[in-house]
């Protein structure tokens, strides 16, 4: 059988030979039995490329239309995150030492205006109150003393007075008998009688001056009384004095709530010893407004009474209402505790804020807890 294979026409062997290539020029062999039992992936259909398309179009337009929205309201509104709220806050402080007898409120509590908050201990005060009511006793005494010295000084002068009058009287007397003995012959009088109207004549002058001299000493002596009478109702004001310090002190054992709001900030427990100027609650008034620090490049457009969108952090919903109330005359950082001194050789430019003040004009805002120092986020708009 092999024979009759090799017996077979040469022209025939070649044409099997190069029909079957060498093993190692089969290299598409593999890839076109993967495709033709379906290993190739099929060219998308139109409509997915169509849809592709318009999708990648409309998310174009979206982002185009998004962007020019975004850049119109940055051109009408001006915004900072850089703001917080603001309230009036009343910082109360003892004025005399002692220890606290009473406390009759508690954080965050709302109080009144002269509400009672806490009361010191005030027997020392009362005590001293006692004392000087009894100075002011004994002062206005001595005024009555000295009133009415003046007014003996003032009768004695009174009656040295008239004794002036009645010795000038028996002078006067004695002086005419002295003249009318002169004038008659001396052979009609004995000298005897001649020299005792002389002798009543000078007695009569001396008299007179002694009277005269009355009268200086008792004026002197009114005028002494009522440098006394002066002393003791300079005393006696001092002792008044003392008094209403005494009971100014006394009140201020009773510290009361100047203004209406809630307590914060308490620092202070009943039979605590308190000082002077020691911080011991604070009283927070209702009413608040926004502290924004606006760049100062946003500061152009922004001008007091532009209406104003307030959104707070705590509480996002609803957005409040307000107005631009006004601008601060400075930086923040010039009225620091530490301004920056610029002219020292390094110099960074660094772009400052100003304080701007938003009042809020939003009734919701009275049914919100809203505190002095929460943050907001305030738009202020600045075209119409």
């Amino acid at each position: 059988m092999s024979q009759g294979m090799d017996d077979a026409p040469p022209a025939k062997r070649q044409k099997t030979e190069a029909d079957d290539p060498p093993p190692g020029d089969r290299k598409d062999e593999a890839p076109r039995k993967d495709q033709g039992e379906g290993g190739g992936k099929p060219p998308a259909p139109p409509w997915r490329r169509r849809l592709l398309i318009g999708g990648g179009a409309l998310a174009g337009l979206l982002l185009l239309v998004g962007g020019g929205w975004w850049w119109w309201q940055s051109r009408l509104w001006e915004a900072t995150d850089d703001a917080f709220l603001e309230a009036h806050v009343t910082r109360l402080a003892p004025q005399v030492a002692g220890r606290v007898a009473e406390l009759l409120v508690d954080d965050n509590q709302r109080v009144e205006a002269g509400q009672l908050l806490l009361r010191i201990d005030p027997r020392d005060f009362e005590v001293a109150l006692q004392n000087a009511r009894a100075r002011h006793g004994s002062a206005a005494a001595q005024v009555a003393e000295a009133g009415a010295q003046v007014a003996v000084r003032r009768a004695a002068i009174g009656q040295a007075q008239a004794n002036v009058v009645i010795a000038e009287a028996d002078q006067e007397n004695a002086e005419t008998s002295l003249r009318r003995f002169r004038s008659v012959d001396p052979r009609a009088v004995t000298q005897q009688a001649r020299d005792d109207a002389e002798a009543q004549s000078r007695s009569a002058r001396a008299r007179v001056e002694a009277a005269r001299q009355e009268v200086a000493a008792a004026e002197a002596q009114a005028a002494a009384a009522e440098a006394q009478r002066r002393a003791a109702e300079a005393a006696l004001r001092e002792a008044e004095a003392a008094v209403g310090n005494a009971e100014l002190q006394l009140s201020y054992t009773s510290i009361a709530a100047p203004v209406a709001g809630r307590i914060a900030n308490r620092g202070v427990e009943t039979g605590n010893y308190v000082t002077p100027g020691q911080a011991l609650l604070s009283v927070v008034e209702p009413s608040v407004w926004v502290t924004a620090n606006f760049k100062e490049t946003q500061l152009r457009q922004i001008r007091p009474g532009q209406a104003v969108e307030v959104k707070v952090d705590a509480y996002p919903d609803p957005v409040l209402k307000g107005r631009v109330d006004g601008i601060q005359r400075g930086t923040g950082a010039r009225f620091s505790v530490l301004p920056a001194q610029n002219a020292t050789g390094n110099y960074v430019k660094i772009t400052q804020r100003v304080p701007v003040k938003i009042v809020l004009e939003d009734d919701r805002a009275r049914d919100l807890p809203l505190s002095p120092g929460l943050s907001v986020v305030p738009s202020v708009r600045v075209r119409d």
